[in-house]
């Protein structure tokens, strides 16, 4: 079913005070015997090497060189664990990760470091379920400890721990990308690495070189979740719905479910207006420790993206609230940082700090510090601002998702607060080519650099300048998604033509605006002065 050529089976067998182990290889297409080996083990704790010594001989009875088997036969106590109760552990996470995600397979890494505090790879493993749950902080400190311990692995682990090393802990994307790119020439047939890089090169915004790595990896394995969401999320970035849909299909197919898949579901319920299978998939999350609290956080954007900022605020509580007791209070920060940026967006500056302020003091983390940055930049706190945006770049001088976008970003913020927009634009021409990307903390491309760019040349009173950078939310709803700034940039645009002195257009964008804030709350700032401007254009 899924085209393999061959496959391995094995099995441990006890006889008396000794074990079995047995490797068989099977042709798929004809169900022969391809080759066998049979080795035994006089205790438990020699399963381990008998297994290597069984791997060893199956390997040249199907035809691999000695000279390959010998490059390439770091013994599996030393490529993994000398603890086979640490290794059935760790295999186990593997299985789960695959299945269900990252939440699920992290008590199982957990597990395995507990038995082998030395254990290189379920360090690495572990720390990249917390990058991709949003925990950059314990993602930081496993990866550090498994780099530590990589001289212990095997020349593809080596890889693997040095690309997510890269990934979280210094940022350099470039070297991520590298250490991919030797991986999948040294091992052509290993599914990973085609993964990992479309994943770096989607964070900034080069969809059509993530598209064909991620399909090449589903193809070298379609056993694994996180790629078809992946691919799925990339699809939807350029506006490929039913692409999207059909990716998910495939992967029900196979029967992987997660909080991912719900998620991407949800997202193409977002973009088809069903608000009715948006909550079915909000319902599965519900009591799920880590996979509830995404949905809702999800959920509180889509409130915010129609105005319903009271329900905006339930829903983002909600999930601050399910990430603390998920034990994920990193995750819990960005939640409420992402709150505070919401409000700061509505001109509700108040608010806007005061839930900065709690989300810099539940986990003041490298994520946490950027959404919180941004929103006290937006509500106009620019000494914070600043000595914040100091800090990070004091911090991580070589993280490139920062640098190239983030960084440019929070300048922009605090010289427009600073009233500074030809400053702002400058601050943000280094952007410009990655704009669309999807980097960290959110799941989604916020596109705010274009957004801020807008706003910039707003206050410069250059109305078809601004109309162009917020026309590009617009034309990228699969980007943008249900972040507020994609209803947001439809004011932006009536501002935009009124300012050129095209009131025809800018009563349409107006309209669009208030159409989609239909239901929203009235007492909201921005909304008041959106109804006050347009019924001065009429």
């Amino acid at each position: 079913r899924v085209r393999s050529n061959a496959l391995l089976q094995s099995s441990i067998a006890n006889l008396g005070t000794q074990y079995v182990v047995v490797l068989t290889v099977t042709n798929c297409a004809t169900g022969d015997a391809l080759a066998s080996e049979e080795v035994r083990a006089e205790s438990k704790e020699k399963i381990l090497p008998a297994l290597d010594k069984a791997v060893f001989g199956l390997r040249g009875k199907l035809g691999e060189s000695l000279n390959s088997i010998e490059k390439y036969d770091t013994p599996v106590e030393q490529a993994t664990t000398p603890s086979l109760a640490a290794l059935q552990a760790y295999s186990e996470g593997l299985k789960v990760w695959g299945i269900k995600g990252n939440q699920a397979a992290i008590p199982f890494y957990k597990r395995a470091i507990e038995l082998d505090p030395n254990f290189a790879l379920a360090y690495a493993l572990l720390g990249l379920d917390y990058a991709n749950l949003g925990q950059p902080s314990r993602a930081a400190e496993n990866l550090k400890k498994a780099y530590e311990l990589r001289d212990r692995v095997s020349e593809r682990e080596k890889l693997r721990i040095s690309a997510n090393y890269y990934y979280v802990v210094t940022g350099e994307l470039e070297k991520e990308a590298q250490t991919y790119q030797l991986w999948s020439q040294s091992y052509p047939l290993d599914s990973v690495p085609h993964g990992n890089l479309a994943a770096n090169y989607a964070s900034l915004g080069q969809y059509d070189q993530a598209i064909p790595e991620t399909q090449e990896s589903i193809r070298l394995d379609p056993s694994g979740l996180v790629n078809y969401n992946n691919l799925a999320l990339t699809q939807l970035a350029t506006n490929n719905i039913d692409g999207a849909k059909a990716t998910l299909d495939q992967a029900a197919s196979r029967k992987l479910d997660g909080e991912l898949i719900h998620m991407m579901r949800y997202y193409i319920a977002f973009l088809q207006n069903d608000t009715a299978l948006m909550a079915q998939h909000v319902a599965w999350g519900a009591g799920k420790p880590g996979e509830e609290d995404p949905l809702l956080s999800q959920q509180a954007d889509t409130e915010g993206h129609y105005g319903r900022l009271a329900s905006a605020r339930d829903y983002a509580r909600r999930a601050t609230d399910s990430a603390v007791r998920a034990d994920s209070k990193e995750t819990a920060g960005l939640w409420q940082a992402n709150g505070a940026l919401r409000e700061a967006e509505f001109d509700n500056s108040a608010e806007a700090l005061r839930e900065a302020t709690a989300a810099l003091a539940l986990a003041p983390g490298r994520d946490v510090k950027v959404q919180a940055a941004l929103a006290m930049a937006r509500a106009g706190d620019l000494k914070r601002a600043r000595a914040i945006a100091d800090g990070l770049e004091k911090d991580y001088p070589t993280n490139t998702t920062l640098k190239l976008y983030w960084f440019p970003t929070l300048h922009a913020a605090i010289d427009l607060a600073d009233h500074k927009p030809a400053e702002a634009v400058v601050d943000l021409e280094a952007v410009a080519p990655y704009e669309l990307g999807e980097p960290p903390p959110y799941q989604i491309g916020t596109m705010y650099p274009a957004y801020l760019r807008g706003e910039a040349y707003l206050a410069a009173r250059d109305g078809n300048a601004a109309a162009r950078e917020f026309q590009k939310l617009i034309d990228h709803r699969g980007i943008v998604l249900n972040y507020p700034l994609a209803a947001l940039a439809h004011l932006g645009l009536g501002r935009a033509y009124a300012l050129a002195g095209d009131t025809a257009k800018a009563k349409s964008a107006y309209q669009d605006f208030l159409a989609l804030w239909k239901g929203a709350d009235p007492d909201v700032p921005i909304l008041k002065e959106a109804k006050a401007e347009y019924a001065k254009l009429q």
